[in-house]
């Protein structure tokens, strides 16, 4: 891993220093907050998935891939990745030293507050209204990559790493969506809590629907 001569804060710390899969494990449970146009809203992480860069056949930066696209990858640690897939978007959080292109991706959030206005962004209630990549970041209300590049810190959209919820109990898994082809395409880079009726794809049964999951 390349070290940069950049003083960190305490903050930007938690994002670099130790492996990518482990930052991805301890961000379940924390609260993402975007102070939107209509007001604030806020979730705990249910469900993300680690991108471990060059070597990644998953990565947006696989075999040294860097585009104008996502040269925010290659940013401070603790800042934001947001690109487009279609027309939705999606939340990466860079992880590592600069130019050590890793991200983790939140794809799933349990809403905590702002739940109306989620309802107005999303225009639907129930799990789906966070259940997903693109549907967190619609339900949070960001519609561009206006925040693309930016440091969370002090920002209008972070994550809150004092307030948290524990989960009982954390599931691994492959990641949705890449090739499954791929050399890495079946790792165990997928994390969420286990039960969290906002994970995405998850069955009613193996739902917990008393606790979501959490420690009490």
């Amino acid at each position: 891993m390349r070290r940069n001569s950049i003083l960190l804060s305490a903050y930007q710390n938690f994002f670099t220093g130790r492996p990518t899969t482990a930052i991805a494990r301890d961000l379940l449970g924390k609260l993402v907050r975007y102070q939107g146009p209509d007001g604030v809203t806020a979730g705990y992480i249910v469900e993300c998935e680690a991108y471990l860069g060059e070597n990644d056949s998953a990565s947006h930066a696989f075999n040294g891939r860097r585009t104008s696209y996502s040269e925010s990858l290659y940013g401070q640690p603790g800042n934001i990745y947001l690109y487009q897939i279609r027309a939705h978007y999606c939340f990466d959080i860079v992880v590592q030293d600069a130019e050590e292109p890793q991200g983790v991706l939140l794809r799933g959030m349990e809403p905590a507050q702002g739940q109306g206005l989620m309802v107005k962004h999303r225009g639907m209630t129930g799990f789906n209204i966070s259940n997903g990549p693109a549907k967190l970041v619609q339900a949070l209300g960001i519609h561009s990559r206006q925040l693309d590049g930016q440091p969370m810190e002090g920002n209008r959209l972070s994550v809150d790493l004092n307030h948290f919820k524990i989960p009982r109990e954390i599931t691994a898994g492959p990641r949705v969506g890449v090739n499954l082809a791929g050399k890495d395409g079946k790792k165990p880079w997928r994390f969420y809590v286990a039960g969290n009726p906002y994970v995405s794809g998850l069955r009613k049964r193996e739902m917990d629907l008393e606790k979501h999951g959490w420690r009490d």
